[in-house]
């Protein structure tokens, strides 16, 4: 026992596997500066994960799944997940059940943003972080806020990264995340997929479930997601760093993907 590590109160036994040998039904884990192992693992709870600082990529089923800041992901228990980041710093709650509500919300993966109402909840459970003791209210807490997830949720789809099991769709993917800031040159990728153009869209789009353009799309407005959260630079250079000739086509791109304008750090200006 000596070796093992616990990880959010689970004993980790291999880089894959874990124990649970906690009673309690839920709990919550929260942490600041928050490290990551890059392989996938699993565990048999229910996870909750609130982002409220930084960003986070979730690989999953063959999707990569952006969690941005004040973003929440809900992981059904036995998924299969790895985590990495890019971010300077990532503050996380993690939250884990052992049984759940009896509605199809709770079998499948889900992104969306946290409401202000739901926020004050999240933050208000932070006083149990890492409390192993049963807490009558905290449980009473903590069901209201797993009950009250799928009426909060209003799916973010688009934050999703397909990644294509057709091999040969691979370089076009590899292609466009290297150099996304250029202009879709459909030709050239089709050469690289050893098709021709109307095959490589029509497969890319069965393969993803979206079209090239919108994977392009999607790919600059993650990488200004990851500019943002540097605090680095202005919404203007980031929008011309990621490919768009305007702020306000930029903007205009970034709402489509968020539903949220991009928000300038108050040492930025636009």
């Amino acid at each position: 026992m000596q070796n093992d590590k616990v990880k959010c109160g689970l004993i980790e036994k291999t880089n894959s596997q874990y124990i649970d040998m906690i009673e309690k039904e839920a709990y919550v884990w929260y942490e600041k500066n928050w490290k990551h192992d890059d392989y996938e693992h699993s565990h048999n709870r229910s996870q909750l994960t609130f982002v409220e600082e930084g960003y986070q990529y979730f690989h999953i089923d063959q999707k990569i799944y952006l969690v941005p800041q004040n973003h929440v992901i809900w992981i059904p228990s036995g998924k299969s997940h790895r985590i990495t980041s890019e971010a300077q710093t990532v503050n996380l709650m993690v939250f884990l059940f052992k049984t759940v509500f009896d509605e199809d919300f709770y079998q499948q993966v889900h992104v969306f943003a946290v409401p202000s109402v739901l926020k004050e909840m999240l933050l208000y459970a932070s006083k149990w972080t890492q409390s192993l003791i049963e807490d009558e209210e905290q449980d009473l807490f903590f069901k209201a806020i797993l009950k009250s997830l799928p009426n909060f949720c209003k799916e973010s789809n688009n934050l999703e990264i397909p990644v294509p099991k057709d091999e040969r769709l691979i370089p076009v993917c590899n292609e466009i995340n290297t150099h996304f800031k250029y202009n879709l040159d459909v030709d050239s990728l089709a050469e690289k997929a050893q098709m021709s153009v109307r095959s490589l869209q029509r497969i890319f789009k069965n393969e993803t479930g979206i079209t090239l353009q919108k994977y392009h799309q999607l790919v600059r407005i993650l990488k200004s997601i990851e500019l943002i959260d540097t605090k680095q630079f202005t919404l203007s250079q980031i929008a011309y760093s990621v490919g768009y000739q305007s702020l306000s086509a930029f903007t205009s791109s970034y709402y489509g993907i968020m539903k949220s304008k991009p928000k300038i750090n108050k040492k930025q200006k636009a």
